[in-house]
């Protein structure tokens, strides 16, 4: 059985999002950078499934180090993730992806940031209580 994780940032008040970017896109901070190094650390020789918009934003790089599928809404969750077998697969891409995929995941890794601005997309606490136990 496949190992699904998470694996996000989000601001002081939960926020996720702002016109299509994380709402910190571009800083430079040490916890920001540090936050993208772990990530793709985290998720190298793993499963990436990821909503339109993140797939579309991974650097090119990261396509060599992992498997990267991009998710459509017409894919069954269940299947998507019965192709990768015993793997450790994360899911990525906010909220609409979540929604779906939150029952699935079985590892939620949050890391909040000191960001503290404008959003327009909020970390929703109820996909981590539907989430499997392990």
């Amino acid at each position: 059985m496949a190992d699904v994780r998470a694996m996000c940032a989000i601001g002081q008040r939960g926020q996720l999002g702002l016109g299509g970017q994380m709402p910190w896109e571009g800083a430079t901070g040490p916890e920001y950078k540090a936050d993208v190094a772990r990530f793709w650390k985290a998720t190298r020789g793993h499963v990436l499934l990821a909503g339109p918009l993140t797939y579309h934003s991974i650097p090119e790089f990261a396509h060599a180090e992992r498997t990267i599928v991009e998710l459509r809404s017409h894919m069954d969750p269940h299947e998507t993730i019965a192709r990768f077998g015993d793997q450790v697969i994360f899911i990525g891409g906010g909220p609409p992806v979540w929604d779906v995929y939150a029952p699935l995941i079985q590892h939620w890794d949050i890391t909040r940031l000191p960001y503290d601005g404008d959003a327009d997309r909020w970390f929703n606490p109820a996909w981590v209580i539907s989430a499997k136990s392990a």
